[in-house]
């Protein structure tokens, strides 16, 4: 049987590789699991009650922004972060998708 031809979209490649390199990091899903469990919160209550440096902290939270798992809204002199559901849920059905694919491909060598 022949091979399937596989496009790849560089662009979507590049932003799923960088979402999934945010997700692959134990603190930065102990982080968000945190938020989802508190709605909206800001860094301080983040950083205090799971024991983390605010730096360190701070730092987990850009990369996380930057992929857009979370949202900022500042609050008088805090910033509060939320969970972008809308792009976690997209970003799961894209894997889900991915992962479909790849068994179908896998059964067309077979």
């Amino acid at each position: 049987m022949g091979k399937a031809k596989v496009v790849l979209n560089n662009e979507k490649l590049r932003e799923s590789s960088e979402l999934l390199r945010a997700l692959a990091h134990p603190l930065r899903i102990k982080i968000l699991e945190f938020i989802d469990q508190n709605g909206s919160i800001n860094v301080n209550k983040i950083y205090n009650t799971l024991k983390l440096e605010q730096s360190i902290t701070s730092q987990h939270l850009r990369i996380l922004r930057s992929v857009g798992l979370v949202r900022t809204e500042r609050q008088g002199k805090y910033i509060h972060y939320s969970l972008d559901y809308d792009m976690i849920t997209q970003t799961l059905g894209t894997i889900d998708q991915f992962i479909k694919d790849s068994e179908g491909l896998e059964e067309l060598e077979d």
